[in-house]
């Protein structure tokens, strides 16, 4: 997996990128936690459910159906969020998703089951050059989490500082010509 520090930045940079016209504070900051709930799932260590099972570390709550699922949540919370349904779903479900593309580019651990529950497959992209986080606070406290922090810099924190840069130019170059 990707540090929980990680996971937010998609979503922080591609809201910033927009704007809060087009994402409100509310709505972006729900983006941002939804990044991070999949990882819940570490819980299932503590409770004796195996890495591999369906509701395991990258099972169940890494699907396409759980990110579905948060999108009808989000849908149904757009009022709270500042924004319309389908506009809070998409954002929401996206997110979500988000948290298991990026789990899918690290170079370790089981892989995704995106399809559950059609298929408990785990699967990774063919491109996955983020080192794994290792799980618990005293393993990532290393050199080996050091080196993980530097692999995400390279692979998500730069680029999403030039996505969300770009974005903030764009949208401020386009103000000043209008």
């Amino acid at each position: 997996m990707t540090t929980l520090i990680t996971h937010p930045l998609p979503v922080l940079a591609v809201g910033l990128a927009l704007g809060a016209r087009v994402i409100p504070p509310r709505l972006l900051l729900a983006g941002m936690l939804a990044a991070c709930l999949p990882d819940l799932d570490v819980v299932a260590f503590k409770l004796g459910i195996a890495y591999h099972d369906a509701f395991g570390h990258r099972g169940f709550s890494h699907s396409l159906l759980f990110a579905a699922c948060m999108s009808v949540l989000g849908a149904l919370c757009c009022r709270l969020l500042g924004s319309g349904p389908l506009k809070a779903g998409l954002w929401i479900g996206l997110a979500t998703a988000s948290h298991s593309v990026l789990d899918a580019m690290t170079d370790g651990g089981l892989g995704v089951a995106w399809l559950w529950p059609w298929s408990e497959q785990r699967y990774f992209l063919p491109f996955h050059p983020i080192e794994v986080s290792p799980i618990g606070l005293s393993r990532f406290l290393s050199a080996r989490g050091m080196d993980v922090l530097l692999s995400e810099a390279r692979w998500v924190w730069i680029p999403c500082l030039a996505v969300a840069l770009g974005g903030m130019g764009l949208r401020r170059l386009v103000r000043r010509d209008s």
